[in-house]
C-alpha cells in the first residue's frame, strides 16, 4: 500500500482525496503526526503556496507528502478573492463572513455576470530531495444570490457556487458526486500516472531523524 502524507488541517479535504486516490493509498493526516505548526501562505499564486507547504513538510518525513492551495476566483471581481480565500478581509476570516462578503460585492450582478471557478494547485514531493511534481485543477460555475445549503465547515463557498452540468451547488453533492467533477479529481487525474509507479512507495518507511527534529518543532 502507498503512503502519504495529507499536509493540511482541513479534516474535509482528507476525506476528499481519500476518496479520490482510493484504497491503494493510506492517508495520514497532519493531526495524525502531531503536527500543529504550518508556514505563512504568502505567495502571490497558488502554485508558490502549494510548493512553500510541499517543501516545508517533506523534510520532517520519509514519505511523499502532498500539498495544496485553492481557492475561488469570482470573474466579476477580477478573480478575487483568489489566493487570499482566506484572508480576503485582511485576516483570518470565518466561514460565515466570507460568504457574506461574497455576497456583498455581487449584490445586485446578475446571475449570466456571476461566473467564478475553483482552482486548486497539488504538490507531491515523494522525498525531501525530489522537485515538487505539480497538478492544476479548475471546476467552473457561478455564484448563487444565497447559499442553498448548510456551510460545511472550511468550505464556505460551496454553499454558494452552483455547477450548471450538474444542477447542483458544489454544499449539496455528496462527495462521490463532487469526486467525479471537482478540480481535486482533475488535479488528481493528472498525478496519479506520474507518481503510481514510482519504486520510491516501497521503500519509504518514517525516519527516526525526522521524527525527533518534528518533535521539536511543536
Amino acid at each position: 500500500m502507498k503512503e502519504l502524507i495529507i499536509a493540511t488541517h482541513n479534516p474535509g479535504k482528507v476525506i476528499e482525496y481519500q476518496a479520490l486516490l482510493g484504497a491503494d493509498f493510506k492517508l495520514y493526516t497532519l493531526k495524525e503526526l502531531k503536527i500543529s505548526d504550518e508556514p505563512e501562505e504568502d505567495g502571490k499564486t497558488f502554485e508558490e503556496n502549494a510548493v512553500k507547504k510541499a517543501e516545508y513538510y517533506a523534510p520532517l518525513f520519509d514519505k511523499p507528502v502532498l500539498a495544496e492551495d485553492s481557492g475561488l476566483e469570482i470573474d466579476y471581481l477580477n478573480g478575487e478573492p483568489g489566493v487570499l480565500s482566506r484572508r480576503w478581509l485582511g485576516r483570518k476570516c470565518t466561514d460565515e463572513e466570507l460568504v457574506d462578503t461574497a455576497l456583498e460585492k455581487l449584490k445586485g450582478v446578475p446571475f449570466a455576470k456571476r461566473g467564478a471557478q475553483f482552482r486548486v494547485m497539488v504538490a507531491i514531493k515523494i522525498n525531501k530531495n525530489a522537485k515538487p511534481i505539480l497538478a492544476e485543477g479548475i471546476t467552473r460555475g457561478f455564484i448563487l444570490e444565497k447559499p442553498v445549503s448548510k456551510i460545511i465547515p472550511g468550505f464556505p463557498f460551496r454553499s454558494l457556487f452552483y455547477v450548471p452540468k450538474i444542477g447542483k451547488a458544489l454544499g449539496e453533492m455528496t462527495i462521490a458526486e463532487e469526486s467525479k467533477i471537482g478540480h481535486r479529481r482533475m488535479a488528481i487525474e493528472q498525478l496519479l500516472p506520474q507518481i503510481s509507479g514510482l519504486s520510491e512507495w516501497q521503500t519509504l518507511k518514517v525516519s527516526t531523524e525526522h521524527t525527533s527534529r518534528r518533535d521539536r518543532l511543536l
